[in-house]
Protein backbone atom coordinates (compact mmCIF):
# COMPACT_ATOMS: atom_id res chain seq x y z
CA UNK A 1 0.00 0.00 0.00
CA UNK A 2 0.88 3.39 -0.88
CA UNK A 3 1.29 5.48 2.45
CA UNK A 4 1.39 8.74 0.47
CA UNK A 5 -2.03 7.60 -0.67
CA UNK A 6 -3.49 7.35 2.04
CA UNK A 7 -2.52 10.17 3.88
CA UNK A 8 -4.35 11.96 0.92
CA UNK A 9 -7.07 9.61 1.27
CA UNK A 10 -7.27 10.29 5.59
CA UNK A 11 -7.18 14.21 4.57
CA UNK A 12 -10.64 14.01 2.16
CA UNK A 13 -12.12 11.63 4.82
CA UNK A 14 -11.12 14.24 7.59
CA UNK A 15 -12.06 17.60 5.48
CA UNK A 16 -15.05 15.97 4.48
CA UNK A 17 -14.39 16.39 0.70
CA UNK A 18 -11.93 16.82 -1.90
CA UNK A 19 -12.16 20.62 -2.42
CA UNK A 20 -12.12 21.36 1.36
CA UNK A 21 -8.98 18.68 1.61
CA UNK A 22 -7.26 20.25 -1.22
CA UNK A 23 -7.22 23.57 -0.15
CA UNK A 24 -5.95 22.15 3.18
CA UNK A 25 -3.13 20.25 1.98
CA UNK A 26 -2.07 22.47 -1.15
CA UNK A 27 -3.10 19.59 -4.04
CA UNK A 28 -5.21 20.00 -6.80
CA UNK A 29 -8.43 17.95 -6.35
CA UNK A 30 -7.93 16.31 -9.73
CA UNK A 31 -4.71 14.95 -7.99
CA UNK A 32 -6.29 14.10 -4.78
CA UNK A 33 -9.21 12.33 -6.51
CA UNK A 34 -7.10 10.27 -8.90
CA UNK A 35 -4.31 9.25 -5.60
CA UNK A 36 -7.63 7.84 -4.24
CA UNK A 37 -8.56 5.96 -7.01
CA UNK A 38 -5.19 4.46 -6.94
CA UNK A 39 -5.61 3.02 -3.14
CA UNK A 40 -9.18 1.94 -3.76
CA UNK A 41 -7.86 -0.28 -6.55
CA UNK A 42 -4.60 -1.12 -4.52
CA UNK A 43 -7.13 -2.29 -2.15
CA UNK A 44 -9.50 -3.81 -3.92
CA UNK A 45 -12.89 -1.86 -2.43
CA UNK A 46 -14.68 1.69 -2.66
CA UNK A 47 -13.61 3.70 -0.12
CA UNK A 48 -16.13 6.53 -0.83
CA UNK A 49 -19.72 6.74 -1.85
CA UNK A 50 -21.41 9.88 -3.79
CA UNK A 51 -23.96 10.99 -1.78
CA UNK A 52 -25.64 13.91 -3.54
CA UNK A 53 -22.61 16.54 -3.88
CA UNK A 54 -21.19 15.39 -0.98
CA UNK A 55 -18.55 12.36 -0.14
CA UNK A 56 -19.46 9.83 2.25
CA UNK A 57 -16.97 6.56 4.10
CA UNK A 58 -17.85 3.33 3.11
CA UNK A 59 -18.07 0.47 5.38
CA UNK A 60 -14.42 0.07 4.39
CA UNK A 61 -13.72 3.38 4.51
CA UNK A 62 -14.64 3.95 7.99
CA UNK A 63 -12.37 0.85 8.72
CA UNK A 64 -9.58 2.53 6.88
CA UNK A 65 -10.24 5.95 8.74
CA UNK A 66 -9.76 4.63 12.04
CA UNK A 67 -6.42 2.71 11.11
CA UNK A 68 -5.06 6.12 9.17
CA UNK A 69 -5.84 8.09 12.67
CA UNK A 70 -3.70 6.05 14.62
CA UNK A 71 -0.97 5.75 11.74
CA UNK A 72 -0.34 9.51 11.58
CA UNK A 73 -1.24 10.18 15.25
CA UNK A 74 1.67 8.08 15.66
CA UNK A 75 3.92 9.65 12.88
CA UNK A 76 3.08 12.82 14.82
CA UNK A 77 4.01 12.04 18.33
CA UNK A 78 7.26 10.28 16.87
CA UNK A 79 8.29 13.61 15.26
CA UNK A 80 7.22 15.82 17.87
CA UNK A 81 9.00 13.38 20.63
CA UNK A 82 12.24 13.52 17.91
CA UNK A 83 11.94 17.35 17.82
CA UNK A 84 11.71 17.78 21.51
CA UNK A 85 15.02 16.15 22.43
CA UNK A 86 17.68 17.35 19.32
CA UNK A 87 21.33 17.12 19.76
CA UNK A 88 23.70 20.09 19.61
CA UNK A 89 20.68 22.31 18.42
CA UNK A 90 17.75 23.82 19.88
CA UNK A 91 14.30 22.56 20.90
CA UNK A 92 12.45 23.79 17.62
CA UNK A 93 8.69 24.64 19.04
CA UNK A 94 5.96 26.13 16.64
CA UNK A 95 3.67 27.58 17.92
CA UNK A 96 -0.15 29.47 16.39
CA UNK A 97 -1.60 32.10 18.31
CA UNK A 98 -5.43 33.37 16.96
CA UNK A 99 -4.82 37.23 15.83
CA UNK A 100 -7.87 37.92 17.90
CA UNK A 101 -5.66 36.93 20.99
CA UNK A 102 -4.22 40.51 22.78
CA UNK A 103 -0.37 40.44 21.78
CA UNK A 104 0.57 40.82 25.49
CA UNK A 105 -1.68 37.73 26.48
CA UNK A 106 -0.33 35.67 24.14
CA UNK A 107 3.66 36.87 25.40
CA UNK A 108 2.64 35.93 28.50
CA UNK A 109 1.29 32.71 27.87
CA UNK A 110 4.00 31.60 25.68
CA UNK A 111 6.92 33.09 28.12
CA UNK A 112 7.24 29.31 30.08
CA UNK A 113 8.35 28.25 26.77
CA UNK A 114 11.43 30.20 26.48
CA UNK A 115 12.44 29.93 30.23
CA UNK A 116 13.39 26.22 29.84
CA UNK A 117 16.73 25.01 30.95
CA UNK A 118 17.80 24.07 27.32
CA UNK A 119 17.70 26.49 24.45
CA UNK A 120 14.66 27.27 22.35
CA UNK A 121 13.96 28.31 19.00
CA UNK A 122 10.21 29.37 18.72
CA UNK A 123 8.40 29.98 15.52
CA UNK A 124 4.92 31.59 16.16
CA UNK A 125 2.40 32.39 13.65
CA UNK A 126 -0.47 34.61 13.94
CA UNK A 127 -3.50 33.70 11.57
CA UNK A 128 -7.21 33.12 12.12
CA UNK A 129 -8.59 30.16 13.76
CA UNK A 130 -9.74 28.06 11.25
CA UNK A 131 -6.65 28.67 9.64
CA UNK A 132 -4.13 27.70 12.34
CA UNK A 133 -6.33 24.89 13.15
CA UNK A 134 -6.21 23.21 9.66
CA UNK A 135 -2.19 23.69 10.18
CA UNK A 136 -2.60 21.82 13.67
CA UNK A 137 -4.42 19.04 12.18
CA UNK A 138 -1.71 18.79 9.29
CA UNK A 139 1.12 18.16 12.43
CA UNK A 140 2.65 21.89 11.14
CA UNK A 141 2.67 23.28 14.06
CA UNK A 142 2.52 21.51 17.87
CA UNK A 143 0.05 23.97 19.91
CA UNK A 144 -2.31 26.72 19.22
CA UNK A 145 -3.40 29.61 21.51
CA UNK A 146 -6.63 31.11 21.82
CA UNK A 147 -9.45 32.48 23.12
CA UNK A 148 -11.56 29.80 21.93
CA UNK A 149 -11.83 26.50 22.14
CA UNK A 150 -12.43 25.49 18.62
CA UNK A 151 -13.80 27.05 15.53
CA UNK A 152 -17.30 26.30 13.66
CA UNK A 153 -15.60 25.87 10.16
CA UNK A 154 -13.29 23.26 10.86
CA UNK A 155 -14.43 19.46 11.34
CA UNK A 156 -11.24 18.02 13.15
CA UNK A 157 -11.88 19.15 16.98
CA UNK A 158 -8.81 19.54 19.01
CA UNK A 159 -8.02 18.66 22.31
CA UNK A 160 -8.74 22.02 24.58
CA UNK A 161 -6.95 22.76 27.71
CA UNK A 162 -8.20 26.06 29.76
CA UNK A 163 -4.63 27.57 30.64
CA UNK A 164 -6.88 30.77 32.57
CA UNK A 165 -10.08 33.11 32.84
CA UNK A 166 -9.77 36.98 33.11
CA UNK A 167 -12.71 39.08 34.00
CA UNK A 168 -13.20 42.16 31.72
CA UNK A 169 -13.67 45.95 32.33
CA UNK A 170 -14.04 49.36 30.28
CA UNK A 171 -11.42 51.75 30.08
CA UNK A 172 -11.61 55.32 29.14
CA UNK A 173 -9.61 58.77 28.85
CA UNK A 174 -10.22 60.44 32.04
CA UNK A 175 -11.82 63.40 30.05
CA UNK A 176 -14.31 61.34 28.25
CA UNK A 177 -15.11 59.35 31.83
CA UNK A 178 -16.78 62.34 33.33
CA UNK A 179 -19.03 62.56 30.32
CA UNK A 180 -21.24 59.30 31.97
CA UNK A 181 -24.08 60.00 33.98
CA UNK A 182 -24.89 57.33 36.77
CA UNK A 183 -23.68 54.21 37.76
CA UNK A 184 -21.46 51.60 35.52
CA UNK A 185 -22.57 50.49 33.45
CA UNK A 186 -25.83 52.53 32.95
CA UNK A 187 -23.40 55.14 32.29
CA UNK A 188 -21.59 54.14 29.07
CA UNK A 189 -24.36 54.37 27.04
CA UNK A 190 -23.34 58.13 27.37
CA UNK A 191 -19.87 57.77 26.19
CA UNK A 192 -19.02 56.34 22.21
CA UNK A 193 -17.67 52.69 22.40
CA UNK A 194 -15.11 50.61 20.62
CA UNK A 195 -15.33 47.41 20.72
CA UNK A 196 -13.29 44.35 19.23
CA UNK A 197 -14.18 42.70 16.37
CA UNK A 198 -16.79 39.98 15.81
CA UNK A 199 -14.20 36.94 15.32
CA UNK A 200 -13.05 38.19 19.43
CA UNK A 201 -14.38 35.76 22.40
CA UNK A 202 -14.36 39.01 24.08
CA UNK A 203 -16.57 40.91 21.59
CA UNK A 204 -18.81 37.98 21.97
CA UNK A 205 -19.15 37.82 25.86
CA UNK A 206 -19.70 41.58 25.64
CA UNK A 207 -22.32 41.35 23.34
CA UNK A 208 -24.17 39.39 25.31
CA UNK A 209 -23.56 40.77 28.45
CA UNK A 210 -24.66 44.26 26.70
CA UNK A 211 -28.32 42.35 25.72
CA UNK A 212 -28.62 41.02 29.43
CA UNK A 213 -28.63 44.51 30.62
CA UNK A 214 -30.64 46.24 27.97
CA UNK A 215 -27.81 48.43 27.15
CA UNK A 216 -28.24 51.53 24.49
CA UNK A 217 -24.63 51.78 23.33
CA UNK A 218 -23.29 54.11 20.44
CA UNK A 219 -20.82 52.01 18.95
CA UNK A 220 -17.88 54.63 17.58
CA UNK A 221 -15.52 52.17 16.37
CA UNK A 222 -14.62 48.18 15.53
CA UNK A 223 -10.94 46.59 16.00
CA UNK A 224 -9.47 43.45 14.77
CA UNK A 225 -6.34 44.69 16.98
CA UNK A 226 -6.68 45.39 20.87
CA UNK A 227 -3.58 47.70 20.82
CA UNK A 228 -5.03 49.83 18.14
CA UNK A 229 -8.56 50.41 20.01
CA UNK A 230 -6.20 51.53 22.97
CA UNK A 231 -4.80 53.90 20.83
CA UNK A 232 -8.26 55.40 19.63
CA UNK A 233 -9.49 55.42 23.38
CA UNK A 234 -6.51 57.47 24.53
CA UNK A 235 -7.02 59.86 22.00
CA UNK A 236 -10.99 60.48 23.39
CA UNK A 237 -12.18 58.48 20.44
CA UNK A 238 -14.39 56.10 22.87
CA UNK A 239 -14.21 53.74 25.55
CA UNK A 240 -13.57 50.09 25.21
CA UNK A 241 -13.26 46.73 26.95
CA UNK A 242 -10.53 44.71 28.13
CA UNK A 243 -9.64 41.47 29.71
CA UNK A 244 -8.75 42.52 33.49
CA UNK A 245 -5.38 41.08 33.70
CA UNK A 246 -4.12 43.82 31.13
CA UNK A 247 -5.06 47.23 33.42
CA UNK A 248 -1.76 48.01 34.67
CA UNK A 249 -0.20 47.65 31.44
CA UNK A 250 -3.03 49.76 29.68
CA UNK A 251 -3.65 52.71 32.81
CA UNK A 252 0.35 52.70 33.45
CA UNK A 253 1.22 56.55 31.76
CA UNK A 254 -2.46 57.74 32.93
CA UNK A 255 -4.02 58.21 30.03
CA UNK A 256 -7.03 55.75 30.86
CA UNK A 257 -8.70 54.69 33.83
CA UNK A 258 -10.86 52.19 34.69
CA UNK A 259 -14.78 52.77 34.46
CA UNK A 260 -15.89 49.70 36.08
CA UNK A 261 -16.03 45.83 35.66
CA UNK A 262 -18.58 44.13 33.72
CA UNK A 263 -20.01 41.78 35.73
CA UNK A 264 -20.35 38.08 34.66
CA UNK A 265 -17.97 38.75 31.93
CA UNK A 266 -15.12 36.25 31.70
CA UNK A 267 -12.60 35.92 28.57
CA UNK A 268 -10.94 32.03 28.65
CA UNK A 269 -8.04 31.25 27.28
CA UNK A 270 -6.84 27.75 25.52
CA UNK A 271 -3.89 25.27 24.55
CA UNK A 272 -5.08 23.35 21.46
CA UNK A 273 -3.34 20.40 20.32
CA UNK A 274 -4.11 17.14 18.46
CA UNK A 275 -3.36 15.06 21.43
CA UNK A 276 -4.45 15.51 24.51
CA UNK A 277 -1.40 14.60 25.92
CA UNK A 278 1.94 15.54 24.76
CA UNK A 279 5.71 15.42 25.39
CA UNK A 280 6.94 18.53 23.48
CA UNK A 281 8.87 20.28 26.84
CA UNK A 282 7.21 23.88 25.86
CA UNK A 283 3.97 22.64 25.71
CA UNK A 284 4.13 21.36 29.53
CA UNK A 285 5.66 24.37 30.76
CA UNK A 286 2.67 26.53 29.12
CA UNK A 287 -0.19 24.40 30.83
CA UNK A 288 1.99 24.31 34.06
CA UNK A 289 2.42 27.97 34.40
CA UNK A 290 -0.42 29.55 32.77
CA UNK A 291 -2.73 29.89 35.72
CA UNK A 292 0.32 32.21 37.20
CA UNK A 293 0.33 34.43 34.21
CA UNK A 294 -3.42 35.40 34.27
CA UNK A 295 -5.94 35.92 36.72
CA UNK A 296 -7.10 32.90 39.48
CA UNK A 297 -10.01 30.85 37.20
Amino acid sequence: MNYKHLFYFWNVARHGGILRASEAIHISPQTLSGQIKLLEESLGTPLFRQRGRRLELTEAGDVAREYADEMFSLGAELEQVIRSYPRGRPVEFRVGVSDALPKSVAYRLLRPAISLDKEVRIVCREWRLDRLLNELGQHRLDLVISDAPTHAAVDAKPYAQRLGRSTVVFLAHPELAKRGSGDFPERLQDIPLLFPGEDSALRNAIDRWVKRRNLRLYTAGIFDDMALMAAFGREKIGAFPIPATLVDEFTADGQLVVLGQADGVYVDYYALSVERKTRHPCVAAITAAARDSLEPT
